[in-house]
Formats: C-alpha cells, structure tokens, sequence
C-alpha cells in the first residue's frame, strides 16, 4: 500500500487532502459492510459527508488553539463555525435516517482513524515532536466530529421516540373507542338483543386491531434491543398459515375482497406463528393501501427449495425512492383521504414482515408501477 505514496515527508494535513480519493474509498467499502448499508446503498450514500469531515478534520490539524480549546474539543464541546450545522453533524442526523445503530455510526469513525493513520505512518521515518503533535490534533477532530455525529443522531432518535409514541396514543384510541361504546351499548337496557352479535363483532374486530399492534410492538422491541425475532421453526403447512392470515384480514377490512391462489405442495420447516404474522401485515398494508375497486390477490406456490408467497393489491404506485423506505420502522405512505378502513399505521407492520422473513433466512422485496399493481414478494427456504 505505501508503494502508492510518495516518500517525501509530508504533513498530516495535506496527506488527507492529497490522498482524499484513496481514504474515501475504503470509507465506502467499509460502510457499505454494515447491515443497513449492505445491498441497497449507493456509493454517494455510503460516502455521505465523508468528504466534508475529512476536510474539516485536516483544516483543524492545522489551526493553532490554546489549552482552552484542546480541552473543549477533547470533551466534544467545541463551537460550530458561526452557528453553521457541520459536515460531521449532517452524516450523524443522515445515518439514523438510514437506520444505522450508534454503534455502527461509531464504527465508521474508528474504521476512518485507523485507515488515515495506516496509510500516512509509513510515510514517516522517525518519530518527532511534530509528528507526535499532529497525531494528537487528528484524534482530537475525531473525536470532536464523531461527537458532532452523536449529538444530531441522538436528537433524531429522540424526534423518532416521540413521533412513535404519538402515532401509538393516536391509533390505540379508535379500537379503545370502539370498546368503550361497544360496553356502553351492551350495558344499556334499550339495546335490541338482535344489535348484540353485530356489536360483539366489532368488539372482536376492534380486539384483533390492537392485538397485532401489541404484536408488532413487541417484534419491534425486540429488534432494537438487539435480541432478533424469535422463531420456533416446525414442520408446517404454508396453505393453513396463508387460510388463517386470509381470515384475520379480512375480518380487519370486511369491505376488501382477497382472491386467493395457492399452488402445489406448501408444507416446510417454518415458525407457522410468525408467518402467520408477516401474511397479516402484508395482507393489511394491501388492504390499506390498494383501491376499491380490485382485490387483493395472495399467491403462494413452491419449488423443491424455496416457497414463495406474493400479495398484490392494485392502488397507488408507490414511488422508486420509496421502494426501500418502507421496510423502516415509522415509515408510512399517505393513504386516501376517502379510506375509513380500519388501519394499525404504527408503521411497523413492513418492518416486522421483513425481519421475520430475514429470521427464516429468506427475503421481502416489493414492485409498484401502474399496469401490474403493488406486490410484494417473500421468498423463504422450504427447510429454515
């Protein structure tokens, strides 16, 4: 690798300028390692503002401070230039939108120290009080721009908090309403006994919306707690699992029609549970979001090594840049304004499909363009 620089003694600084192109490439390679990055990135989003806090990082080196200042930036205190938000601070608010951990938006700091210093030491002969100087001013504007990244990815998880524990409290309070008057009809002596199946359906249906938000949830927290979806995988039948989600979604959305095709040999080794769980979500998101007029259609057929289900609905496109999005937890696309359907919109339900069928070692990926509707595609191995 040293063959590539020259010999020539030369500066902390204008090394990292002159050989921008070489650190920013293994920035990107090793970006582009960590699971949110990994297949769907591109190379400007795996760089981001990896170019801008280099650059900052060796305009530092080379601007004088006193003992104050070290101190202040060893503590991650130092002040943004005239208020202006910096490079370090954007990637920290840009990777939590990208679903990075801390731990991973920390990574890339360590990873981009450890390249910039392997690839200037060879280049230094001896050591000297220079040298050793330099070294002390680039860990500092590392650490100082790594601080900037926690600060603003922190502030957007905050936001992120917030924001969910607004949309829970708003979509616990219609299915809660629908109980409240449910038990406020049933209590009262001038309710008819014909009205008591009809309100014990909707007791039942308003019962199922917030046991799959409670489900979701708990997938949910289990994920960012590190923990992963549990699976208990069993020999199963992919018909009965594709039957019981079919009846759960349309008991959510009576309004919707589902069109049905399932073909050959289904049966596998799976967590009937949890697939069970993923076909609701997506069945629900397609009743959600497709159109009136046309049903939903779920598919399932299979060959000798993968099964393989799809759920079409035929509403509104979604938009390319917003084929990836979706998976993320939070993420929801406007609905119509005419649609009253009952919804669970935590925007958790994609997410929890995706990680279930990661857990069988398998995959979700989605279509959306006008002549073929919306569908979404599971492909799982016959034997998890």
């Amino acid at each position: 690798m040293t063959d590539a620089f020259t010999k020539v003694r030369m500066n902390l600084s204008n090394f990292i300028t002159a050989h921008m192109d070489v650190i920013l490439a293994e920035w990107e390679a090793f970006a582009g390692t960590l699971e949110p990055a990994a297949g769907h990135m591109s190379p400007l989003a795996l760089r981001d503002h990896a170019k801008g806090i280099l650059h900052a990082i060796a305009l530092d080196i080379q601007t004088r401070q006193n003992a104050l200042e070290q101190q202040q930036k060893s503590q991650g205190l130092a002040d943004e230039a005239d208020g202006i938000e910096s490079a370090a601070s954007i990637h920290g608010a840009l990777r939590h939108d990208s679903n990075f951990s801390l731990l991973q938006l920390s990574a890339e700091y360590r990873a981009l120290r450890a390249t910039v210093l392997r690839l200037w030491l060879p280049n230094v002969s001896a050591m000297s009080a220079s040298t050793s100087a330099e070294m002390v001013r680039f860990n500092e504007a590392i650490d100082q721009a790594l601080a900037e990244s926690v600060v603003t990815y922190s502030a957007r998880a905050d936001q992120t908090r917030e924001l969910f524990l607004a949309v829970l409290g708003h979509d616990l309070r219609a299915p809660l309403s629908t109980l409240s008057m449910a038990a406020q009809l049933l209590t009262s002596e001038k309710t008819p006994a014909a009205q008591v199946g009809p309100i014990g359906v909707r007791i039942e249906r308003a019962s199922r919306v917030m046991g799959m938000m409670v489900d979701d949830l708990i997938g949910y927290a289990r994920t960012q707690l590190g923990a992963g979806m549990p699976t208990t995988v069993v020999v199963a039948d992919l018909r009965s699992v594709c039957e019981a989600a079919l009846e759960d979604a349309g008991s959510t959305h009576p309004g919707t029609r589902f069109d049905v095709a399932l073909d050959g040999d289904l049966h596998g080794r799976f967590d009937p549970v949890r697939l069970h769980q993923l076909l609701t979500n997506l069945l629900i998101n397609a009743a959600q979001y497709g159109g009136h007029a046309a049903p939903v259609l779920l598919r399932a057929h299979a060959d000798a090594q993968t099964l393989t289900v799809e759920v079409t609905n035929q509403g509104s496109t979604i938009p390319p840049d917003s084929l990836q999005s979706i998976f993320r937890p939070l993420v929801q696309l406007p609905a119509e304004a005419s649609d009253e359907r009952p919804r669970t919109s935590l925007g958790l339900g994609l997410f929890i499909a995706r990680e279930i069928a990661l857990a069988h070692g398998g995959s979700i990926a989605v279509s959306s363009n006008e002549a073929s509707g919306t569908t979404f595609c599971v492909r799982l191995p016959r034997n998890s």
